[in-house]
């Protein structure tokens, strides 16, 4: 993979959490009934963010949880063995009659949500499901659109978006490879 170009740094990647998190209040006038969960791997510190701007402007506590969304993929017989880790998911509370805020870094082909919807069905029956992404690349595969969308970036099928976040990577960047 080559670096194309660097499209977002850590201003950018700020300023686009700080918009999803107004939109969230925006969309849900009761903040209260909110939750937010992140997909492993960047949707979890996305999600951190996102509920700790929202709970600091709203003056509201809300629950966070963590999605492994592993074996729920639809594709994990093509993922050697070894390369599948399963990580616990974090969710102590029930979804049941809330709204789910689901966070993710990138949508792209609307499988990793897909799955994640799967997996939500064992922690309850939410009122509501939403999608929040950082970035949207196109080229869907399902029928599956995000509801809050931090920078909508049209992508060719060869070339890749890489969202680096200083809780996992070092550093705040998206970035564009051409594979």
């Amino acid at each position: 993979m080559k670096l194309k170009s660097i499209l977002f740094d850590k201003i950018a990647i700020e300023r686009a959490i700080k918009r999803i998190s107004h939109e969230i209040v925006e969309k849900n006038t009761n903040v209260s009934e909110i939750c937010i969960i992140g997909i492993k791997t960047r949707g979890v510190p996305l999600a951190q963010r996102i509920a700790a701007y929202i709970s600091a402007n709203e003056n509201v506590h809300l629950p966070i949880g963590v999605l492994d969304i592993t074996l729920y993929r639809d594709d994990l017989s093509m993922v050697n063995g070894d390369d599948a880790i399963v990580n616990a998911s974090e969710i102590n509370f029930d979804t049941t009659g809330k709204v789910v805020v689901l966070i993710d870094d990138v949508i792209y082909t609307g499988r990793t949500t897909r799955a994640a919807l799967d997996a939500l069905r064992s922690y309850g029956r939410p009122k509501r499901i939403q999608l929040a992404v950082l970035v949207d690349r196109g080229h869907r595969e399902l029928p599956i659109r995000p509801d809050f969308v931090g920078k909508n970036i049209p992508t060719s099928i060869s070339e890749i978006i890489r969202v680096n976040l200083s809780e996992t990577d070092g550093l705040d960047s998206i970035e564009l490879y051409k594979s």
